[in-house]
């Protein structure tokens, strides 16, 4: 998984997305999801087992989640809820906002 953090005025941004999924786009009806390098990829990304994954979700302020792998290990740790997660063209996407 490639994992990407951000500080910014409102908090810790975070974008976490299977590899494979990075450049693509994915488009069902009116929804299309973009996993671009600019956001998710980058010289700030990098690669993420598991724990260091549910870490900085766990640290973020906002979060945008991308493909199987990812979102699952969000949905294991209890940070998403599996009903809310939608799917576009096959493709898991989630996100997440800590109201604190």
């Amino acid at each position: 998984m490639l994992l990407r953090e951000r500080d910014t005025p409102e908090g810790l941004l975070v974008s976490v997305c299977d590899a494979d999924c990075l450049g693509e786009t994915f488009e069902q009806g009116p929804v299309s999801l973009d996993v671009t390098e600019e956001f998710y990829g980058g010289d700030e990304a990098r690669e993420a087992d598991p724990e260091t994954v549910v870490d900085s979700l766990t640290r973020a302020t906002t979060a945008n989640i991308v493909g199987e792998r990812a979102v699952s290990v969000a949905i294991d740790a209890g940070l998403v809820d599996e009903e809310r997660v939608l799917e576009v063209e096959g493709t898991l996407h989630a996100q997440l906002l800590w109201l604190r």
